[in-house]
């Protein structure tokens, strides 16, 4: 048997084992993909009928006039960082409405999501509990699935973002709240393991990580033992709170220029603004910089937030 464990977590992209487990995934979907050929006692066409009729269904969700969720607190956002959480929850106001392109990027990534879940069946792992509600001291979500029994949410995300799958280190770096959102749902089932099926959108790499709470030798330990049920107790009452709580991230220095700029996970919320009143955004070839102080003025157009 030939395992794969990192110094994080535990995960696996390419490695083979004797049995059909998330420890095999990956390296069955790859090769599903290089042979085209299912694995056997796939019935192909069922997995090709569910795989339409869930694609449809997304596409009514999405176009057919459904209202989206208007719950200020829910699963998938509890694991935000209390200001967020306290902006989301008392209606503060942002003029950094969501854009066309990223909506698009959302349906992209639950076409993604599907794509593999299709994958994932046909390469002969179970797929089980899709969108299975979830309800945590009053805050409900639903889960992706279970792939083999294992609480999993699928993602897809950037190649920098992948890393953290790939390496393990997503505990230590998780401005999203993922570890909070998939331990609601693992709790909700009575579960202490659970795990993502990752994609690079950009390269098309995938990766499975899990995280086992009972693991109490794992390095991430500490970082994921913490009671879900406590957290939601502390969110619900801080939310109610008449003051907001301090801002979710303290600047960082750009690079030698002296100069101040937000924290990955300000720079990618909608309340940077309101947070940071004075923030300033250029456009980099990387993509847009906000600086909260500016000792130097960057060489680059200055972009209106």
């Amino acid at each position: 048997m030939h395992t794969r464990a990192g110094s994080r977590g535990c995960f696996w992209d390419s490695e083979e084992l004797p049995m059909k487990s998330v420890y095999t995934l990956v390296s069955d979907i790859y090769q599903l993909m290089e042979t085209k050929e299912v694995a056997e006692g796939v019935d192909l066409e069922s997995a090709i009928d569910l795989f339409g009729e869930n694609v449809k269904e997304l596409m009514r969700n999405e176009f057919g006039g459904r209202k989206r969720d208007g719950r200020k607190l829910r699963m998938s956002n509890i694991g935000r960082e209390d200001r967020y959480l306290w902006n989301v929850y008392n209606d503060v106001e942002t003029s950094d409405d969501i854009q066309g392109h990223t909506y698009v990027k959302f349906l992209y990534g639950h076409l993604i999501e599907e794509m593999l879940l299709f994958l994932t069946r046909a390469a002969g792992h179970e797929v089980t509990d899709e969108q299975k509600k979830c309800e945590v001291n009053g805050i409900s979500g639903s889960m992706d699935c279970k792939i083999n029994g294992i609480v999993t949410d699928v993602k897809s995300v950037s190649t920098y973002g992948f890393r953290k799958f790939k390496d393990g280190s997503l505990a230590y770096d998780d401005p999203f709240g993922y570890v909070a959102q998939i331990k609601g749902y693992a709790a909700s089932e009575g579960e202490t393991r659970y795990g993502w099926l990752a994609m690079d959108k950009q390269n098309g790499h995938l990766t499975y990580l899990m995280y086992d709470e009972n693991d109490t030798q794992a390095p991430v330990y500490d970082l994921i033992k913490f009671d879900i049920s406590e957290r939601i107790d502390h969110v619900k009452k801080l939310v109610e709170h008449p003051t907001p709580p301090d801002v979710c991230y303290g600047t960082i220095d750009d690079g030698k220029s002296g100069n101040q700029k937000l924290a990955v996970g300000c720079s990618y919320c909608s309340y940077k603004k309101v947070c940071w009143p004075s923030v300033r955004a250029f456009a980099y070839s990387s993509g847009p910089r906000y600086l909260t102080e500016v000792i130097n003025e960057p060489k680059v157009p200055e972009i209106n937030i």
